[in-house]
């Protein structure tokens, strides 16, 4: 379990102005959990309510802060392909790749429509790798991966992969065996962490990470044991955590406010999304310890006060 990567949250001030000095402690926090990596500025990450500007100063904070062997994957994908490509160029040098979901307002209309997108923006940083960010549920953006996978590899030089956050498991499983020596396939729907396990998928970005990272990596372990009925329970687990949260008001404001228990307090969130007052959140935490899911989450995270 090396390939784990934390979608990250856009950490913020009590008036929603970006805190950036709480960057290198997140990082701190999920290393010390087992995550492999961070992929900034993506949907978890608020990107569509944050200014171009605001996202290039995440990013140079996250390349600032990151661990030895942590990979750092930004999100570089917008609506407009001019701001996409000064996105990608900028990042360039500071990270380990990047990835861009297609425009979700005026859509691709074919294939080969979303392939110029994807080289243009490739293109911007040529010496890294480009993966594509699939998320069809909020873009509306759905063509067969299996068939751009293999379009995509022919024509982009520097394409890498797919963010593939999709319930599809067929045109998945096609991905997996599509040079998989070349291409690298990141699942992205932590609801199905273990079906992608089954199917083949050796690495993983999603919200949960942050908050559950253990419990997905004694899943794999149990799978690697052959112990399926216990990789189910804990699977079941980490379903009940996200239907809890969205019950009570919306998974994505639910979990940046939660990030609190873990040592790292977030923030708010941005609209629409909304965070949880106190109430609500500690309605959530008794549900968590009903429901025996306090116990499989993260190491809160404690700053070494004696540096």
């Amino acid at each position: 379990m090396k390939n784990l990567i934390a979608a990250t949250y856009a950490p913020m001030q009590t008036d929603a102005s970006l805190n950036l000095s709480i960057i290198k402690d997140y990082a701190g926090f999920l290393t010390d959990n087992g995550v492999s990596g961070a992929f900034v500025n993506g949907s978890t990450g608020d990107f569509t309510s944050l200014s171009t500007t605001e996202r290039k100063q995440l990013i140079e904070v996250w390349a600032k802060n990151k661990p030895e062997e942590f990979y750092l994957i930004n999100h570089v994908g917008h609506t407009n392909l001019r701001e996409s490509k000064e996105l990608a160029e900028h990042s360039a040098e500071m990270v380990d790749a990047i990835a861009a979901l297609p425009p979700f307002y005026f859509k691709p209309r074919t294939m080969d429509d979303l392939l110029h997108y994807c080289k243009e923006v490739a293109l911007s940083a040529p010496n890294i790798p480009f993966y594509y960010y699939h998320i069809p549920v909020l873009t509306r953006v759905d063509f067969l991966m299996a068939d751009f996978l293999e379009k995509a590899s022919t024509n982009i030089p520097n394409f890498a992969g797919i963010k593939y956050t999709n319930d599809h498991m067929q045109d998945f499983g096609k991905c997996l065996k599509y040079d998989s020596q070349k291409m690298k396939l990141f699942f992205g729907i932590d609801e199905k962490f273990l079906d992608s396990l089954i199917a083949g998928a050796t690495g993983w970005v999603g919200s949960t990470y942050n908050h559950l990272a253990p419990l997905y990596i004694d899943i794999a372990s149990y799978v690697s044991q052959g112990e399926m009925e216990k990789a189910k329970l804990l699977q079941a687990k980490a379903i009940s955590f996200v239907n809890i949260l969205e019950s009570l008001g919306g998974f994505h404001g639910g979990s940046k406010s939660l990030m609190k228990s873990f040592g790292l307090d977030m923030g708010p969130s941005r609209f629409p999304h909304k965070a949880f007052d106190d109430e609500k959140m500690n309605k959530a935490k008794l549900l968590f310890e009903k429901e025996e899911i306090s116990e499989c989450m993260s190491k809160p995270f404690y700053q070494d006060t004696a540096q």
